[in-house]
């Protein structure tokens, strides 16, 4: 490694551009607030990050770890050091070169205990209808005969337990805004009379007349469509990006909006057009982000796809299906994704279905249920592609064909009831697949991942090359990630369980890992993407133990079965029952898949994200396991700043990560165009390689075990492009035709750059 290449990118008088060079996204929470974080910018800037990428700072709920439940627009979160503390950060940021990226909550704020904390919503529910802030919020007061459902009880309530106490309403711990004029009525006149109704939160499934986020009717959603709305939810956030404390923003659950391109022109035009704003929006493989939107482009998901399904074997993957089908009796991903779809639908948000059809008429009241169903991508926009005709047609066959066009027609013609369904079929989309199907299908655990095609997870190099060079052209400064605080497991773990798509046969028998097959194949391979970590029978059960209450077939949040909980947590404490690492054969292979998975998304376009340290190994399931405060591996940054050669998987992957991170930084002009560069010989189809203008190659290595089983690389080899080539951080260098057996010999991922780029 060459001390003086790393020391000269280490500089931090960098000035911050525009679009960032990369961003390091930090989950902050009152255990790790502004002071904390301020404290560990040093350690980040020297790693080549330009952009701090913080999760949401206004005001939420008390001791929340996420900060996705607001309670005020306009106060930053006291927990966390409150609006001196977010200053002081920024601050401590420029000084260092780096700027901020804002994560923001736009589509709901929380119904929080106490309610008043959400002064809004407390006074909606004190003057009804006619409040002045009775626009911020989707009610139907007409579906609660005049009252709002609060399911905010443990039990349904007990009239016995309603007292009027200091000018509020209490049932039991909750206190509740009285409306004027309505406090000496007698108890049952009492309750009629509010602007609410107290009820169990059992309710809430059935009879909600409010829109919220998903199933989770804590979650308000808010009216950012409404001018004032949108200038009242909006007024800190746009007073810290003129102030210059933020430069960037990434805005949450983008299909949450009744009109998401109204929203962001909106936005764009109150933050100026030097403001880089990105979208949580899920695209399935086939969709694109619609053009006409303002903004940069996503926040990567869909790279996070082609990532991972470079990386897995598409013949493992058939196999491994048919494995798992044999040994459970599972359905197929496409019946599995279908009933988890119906079950979400028909229950979980049978409220918001019935909202829809009840707008809709009794007439199209199953061709609404069929065409949510039937919905190939998370929600329609005007003006983007129709429906596929055969999903039109089996929602016609179900429904009719008259009633089908007829909500159709509705729709067209419709904005309110337009929104509406877009709106329930986003969430729809999000709660039956990410949140059930994708827990219950399991013959490839790292291809269930948001934004993921679990029937089809592998993508070729074609595939990949083709997905870079249209994002190279259309969408340059979208964000791309592999980890983040909502993947079901970090990328470290996806490698690692990646691995069975090249040896599926270490899956045929998993063992007693479960109180069922299904849970047995789920049990064993996370066990081998954990491996070996700190906590490890915890965090196994912790994990295994959400994933069979989201799947939903034997037990679940709300009808827990303790009896089969505690044989998946008994199986994830019981020594033998589960394998504490990945089988000797595959490690190689899942370093493979680490560092490949690291070099391309570091060197491919887009803006890249670093999770919270994820320049190191970095192990996580799902949250909360991925949001525990980072550690952060500075010594080690430190030894590679010394020249020190990197000794292991996570040193290896934290030299790849500070190399590329600092060209990024001080050299963008060499990560811009893309071309892909083609291996010729026996074994081409196992590396993926591309040149970045004319200064920079990537070259990794993919579906290494297979590889190592035909006979390695054999003459497979590379033709450079012209010039001589260095490999960073490591100082070789390379020219004209090269074998990739002398290439990749001790490394399985390789960037290149070229001497002449300076």
């Amino acid at each position: 490694m060459t001390q003086e290449y790393l020391s000269s990118q280490a500089e931090t008088d960098v000035p911050t551009s525009v679009t960032p060079a990369s961003t390091y996204r930090l989950q902050l929470c009152p255990e790790f607030p502004f002071a904390a974080a301020g404290a560990v910018v040093p350690y980040l800037a020297s790693l080549g990050v330009s952009h701090l990428h913080l999760s949401p700072v206004l005001e939420a709920v008390p001791g929340s770890t996420h900060g996705y439940d607001v309670t005020d627009h306009t106060r930053v979160r006291a927990e966390l050091g409150g609006e001196r503390g977010l200053r002081a950060l920024a601050a401590t940021a420029r000084e260092h070169g780096l700027g901020v990226v804002l994560d923001i909550v736009p589509n709901h704020m929380a119904v929080p205990s106490p309610l008043r904390l959400n002064r809004p919503l407390w006074e909606v529910l004190r003057e009804g209808p006619e409040s002045s802030y009775a626009a911020w919020f989707d009610i139907d007061w007409e579906a609660g005969d005049g009252q709002v459902l609060l399911p905010v009880l443990a039990e349904p309530l007990d009239p016995g337990e309603v007292k009027v106490v200091g000018g509020v309403l209490r049932c039991g711990e909750h206190e509740f805004p009285l409306r004027e004029g309505t406090a000496a009525l007698p108890t049952t006149e009492l309750l009629a009379a509010q602007w609410y109704r107290p009820a169990c939160w059992r309710e809430a499934r059935t009879a909600l007349n409010y829109r919220r986020f998903f199933t989770i009717s804590d979650l308000i959603g808010v009216r950012v469509e409404d001018p004032e709305v949108f200038a009242a939810t909006h007024v800190k956030v746009l007073e810290l990006v003129r102030d210059g404390v933020v430069s960037g923003l990434r805005i949450d659950h983008v299909d949450g909006l009744a009109d998401p391109r109204e929203y962001l022109r909106r936005l764009r035009a109150e933050v100026g057009e030097e403001c880089w704003i990105v979208v949580e929006k899920i695209l399935a493989p086939q969709e694109r982000l619609p053009p006409g939107w303002p903004v940069a482009g996503t926040t990567g998901y869909d790279a996070l796809h082609r990532l991972d399904g470079v990386f897995t074997d598409p013949a493992g993957v058939d196999e491994l299906a048919r494995l798992y089908r044999e040994s459970t009796g599972a359905p197929s991903w496409e019946e599995t994704a279908a009933a988890a779809t119906r079950e979400v639908l028909t229950g979980d948000l049978a409220a918001e279905l019935a909202t829809l059809q009840r707008f809709a008429g009794p007439d199209l009241a199953s061709a609404v249920r069929e065409l949510l169903i039937e919905y190939p991508v998370y929600r329609p926009y005007p003006g983007e592609p129709d429906m596929p005709p055969q999903a039109l047609e089996r929602a016609a066959s179900r429904a009719g064909a008259h009633a089908v066009a007829g909500v159709r027609d509705l729709v067209a013609r419709d904005p309110a009831f337009a929104a509406r369904f877009a709106q329930t079929s986003a969430a729809l989309r999000a709660k039956s697949l990410e949140d059930r199907a994708f827990y219950r299908w399991a013959p490839l655990l790292s291809a269930t991942e948001v934004g993921g095609e679990p029937g089809r997870p592998a993508v070729s190099v074609a595939g990949f090359h083709a997905y870079c060079a249209d994002l190279e052209r259309d969408w340059p400064a979208s964000g791309t990630v592999l980890s983040t605080h909502d993947t079901k497991r970090s990328a470290d773990v996806r490698a690692r369980i990646s691995t069975l798509s090249q040896a599926p046969g270490h899956m045929a028998g998993p063992g007693d890992g479960g109180p069922d097959p299904r849970a047995a194949w789920v049990a064993r391979q996370t066990a081998l993407g954990l491996g070996e970590v700190p906590e490890r029978g915890p965090r196994l059960s912790a994990a295994l133990l959400k994933g069979a209450r989201e799947a939903g077939l034997h037990t679940s949040w709300t009808e827990p079965d303790e009896r089969y909980e505690a044989g998946i947590t008994e199986a994830a404490s019981r020594p033998g029952a589960l394998p504490a690492d990945l089988p000797p054969e595959l490690r190689e292979a899942a370093r493979a898949n680490l560092l490949g998975m690291t070099l391309l998304h570091l060197a491919m376009p887009g803006v890249p994200e670093v999770y919270q340290g994820e320049e190191s190994e970095y192990r996580a399931l799902v949250d909360p396991d991925n949001r525990r405060p980072a550690v952060h591996p500075r010594e080690a940054a430190a030894l590679l700043d010394a020249g020190m050669t990197p000794r292991g998987v996570a040193q290896e992957k934290l030299a790849l990560t500070t190399a590329l991170l600092r060209l990024r930084r001080s050299r963008p002009d060499l990560f811009t165009g893309y071309a892909p560069l083609a291996a010729r010989g026996p074994a081409a189809d196992h590396c993926v390689a591309f040149v970045r203008s004319t200064g920079l190659i990537a070259v990794a290595t993919r579906l290494s075990h297979r590889l190592a089983g035909a006979g390695g690389w054999r003459d497979t080899a590379l033709t450079l492009p012209a010039g001589r080539w260095t490999s960073l951080p490591y100082g070789d260098a390379h020219e004209g035709e090269i074998a990739l057996s002398a290439l990749l010999a001790d490394r399985p991922a390789v960037v290149l750059r070229s001497e002449s780029a300076g």
